[in-house]
């Protein structure tokens, strides 16, 4: 699991957008819960934003060199497809 979240040079910023109570973020819950130690931890200087809002949809951005930035909605995935997800997002170089 190491590799895969060894973060493009081009990638600036990860935010995570979720509920803190809804089961739609549930799944998303649940992957942060277990992946974020391990994205930290091989990518210590690139930011990875957690924000939690009542009744937000769950969704992914990643923000690029020269302010380009993709987004992926994570409403009703599975906790691996949520990795595949992020996962394309944080080795795409934009």
């Amino acid at each position: 699991m190491s590799s895969k979240y060894a973060f493009t040079k081009a990638l600036k910023e990860v935010r995570f957008l979720f509920c803190h109570t809804g089961e739609g973020s549930a799944a998303t819950r649940t992957f942060l819960t277990r992946a974020y130690p391990t994205m930290k931890k091989n990518n210590p200087f690139t930011p990875i934003l957690l924000r939690e809002a009542s009744g937000t949809l769950p969704k992914v951005y990643a923000r690029y060199e020269l302010g380009k930035e993709k987004s992926k909605s994570l409403e009703g995935l599975t906790d691996k497809q949520i990795e595949d997800a992020v996962t394309q997002l944080v080795k795409d170089e934009a």
